[in-house]
């Protein structure tokens, strides 16, 4: 069996994560449960860093807090050195109570709403990334009504397709995200930047897919933004100072995943600008890259009790458990495949096969499908899938009218609580009910 981080085995054939007993965090604080393995976070952030420093003179390396956020994640990026990489409101506001310096900020998104853009430029956020014309003269506006002035990337899709899932690439050319390099666009949009008054252009980003396990895709989109650069360097006089070359970063879920460890991203993409640059005439640039999955991905495990086994015989035997596409959406959405293994029943043999489903009405509600499992597997028994840290908790949905899971920091022995499992009060709080629907009332 594969274990990530901290995970190992105890004394008791229970799985154990940060030094923690899995059994003892499910008595405490109940299943589904989110367990985050913070030593492995923390790992994860310094590879980044610490490579930077080895290849290349001025670097930052932005979380992406879509992969996984809250308050407890925003701190620790921020101990870490880490920037933020933020999609909407939601995660400035996230990053802002945990008192992370909004400076360090990247504020994304293909179709940011007024209301972010003004919460943005109040909180100071220190970059906008520009998706489209469109923004580019909202932020001019909107700017210009405070007097103030915003700096920006210009968000571009230089044409490469990364060898991973149809809808988790966004740097080829037909593409909802950025603004093409091909046909001139690109370059259009950076003259109409530089023409603007209240926005200033600090420089060039893409983001080629998700799950990448090649390089060489990262390798092409570089050299084809130092083209950029230089062709609006040659147009317009305009020198790129930044270059951020997005996340994507693979990981392993599965036996047969070979993911690529961040220092070698860095020195593939540290190497190609060092050399791409000077080739064209250009100062190097500040290089800023958003890993999200590949910090918080494998050190996610998500807990689970054991419910209902139902043996179809010559078919399947099903086993159910008390979560599913509510707090795990991506076995529906992409076909996301994880491994898995009895938490406290580590030592037995795992023999037997199933597909685990979960408890929502919906026949897709398969978490994985034909994996083993230990022959002795029964009701009450707690699940542990693996590599869950990404996605799993952003994507959390409401739907059957289940409450949110609780997540917890594990670490030398220690769980910290950092998100609180919802109530049902809770989980119903915004709800109203007009007076002419309640109970008794005349209809």
């Amino acid at each position: 069996m594969h274990f990530y981080g901290t995970a190992a085995q105890n004394a008791l054939g229970h799985l154990t994560v940060g030094g923690v007993d899995v059994v003892d965090l499910a008595r405490e604080y109940g299943t589904p449960l989110y367990i985050m393995d913070e030593a492995l976070i923390r790992r994860n952030c310094r590879a980044y860093v610490e490579s930077f420093r080895q290849h290349y003179p001025n670097f930052d390396v932005a979380y992406a807090s879509k992969a996984f956020l809250c308050t407890a994640m925003a701190a620790l990026a921020e101990q870490e050195g880490l920037s933020l990489d933020v999609v909407s409101g939601g995660e400035i506001a996230t990053a802002r109570q945990a008192g992370f310096p909004m400076e360090r900020t990247y504020f994304h998104g293909n179709n940011k709403s007024p209301e972010e853009i003004r919460l943005a430029m109040e909180v100071g956020v220190g970059r906008f990334v520009v998706d489209s014309t469109r923004e580019l003269h909202l932020l001019e506006n909107m700017a210009a009504e405070r007097g103030r002035t915003v700096r920006i990337l210009l968000r571009v899709t230089p044409g490469v397709e990364a060898h991973t899932h149809e809808y988790i690439s966004t740097g080829q050319l037909d593409s909802k995200f950025g603004i093409p390099i091909a046909g001139g666009l690109a370059l259009e949009a950076a003259r109409e930047a530089l023409r603007l008054s209240h926005v200033e252009l600090t420089g060039f980003h893409c983001h080629i897919g998700s799950q990448i396990f090649d390089l060489e895709g990262y390798r092409i989109a570089v050299q084809r933004m130092l083209d950029l650069a230089a062709a609006v360097r040659a147009e317009t006089g305009f020198t790129a100072s930044e270059l951020s070359m997005g996340g994507g970063l693979g990981v392993r879920y599965v036996e047969g995943d070979r993911p690529v460890p961040p220092e070698e991203l860095v020195a593939c993409l540290s190497a190609a600008v060092r050399g791409g640059a000077p080739e064209r005439g250009l100062p190097l640039p500040k290089l800023i890259i958003e890993p999200g999955r590949s910090i918080v991905a494998e050190a996610g495990t998500t807990l689970y009790t054991v419910g209902t086994i139902k043996e179809i015989p010559g078919v399947r035997t099903y086993l159910a458990v008390d979560g599913g596409m509510g707090d795990n959406i991506r076995p529906a959405l992409y076909h996301a495949e994880y491994e898995c293994a009895v938490a406290n029943k580590l030592g037995s043999e795992r023999t037997r096969r199933v597909t685990v489903v979960g408890r929502y009405c919906e026949s897709g509600d398969v978490l994985l499908t034909d994996v083993p499992v230990a022959a002795d597997v029964a009701p009450g028994d707690l699940l542990a899938v693996f590599a869950t840290g990404a996605y799993n908790y952003s994507m959390a949905s409401h739907y059957n009218r289940f409450p949110t899971p609780a997540v917890v920091f594990v670490s030398d022995g220690r769980a910290d609580l950092v998100v609180r499992r919802e109530s049902f009060a809770e989980m119903a709080a915004n709800d109203l009910l007009p007076e002419r629907l309640r109970a008794g009332a005349p209809r």
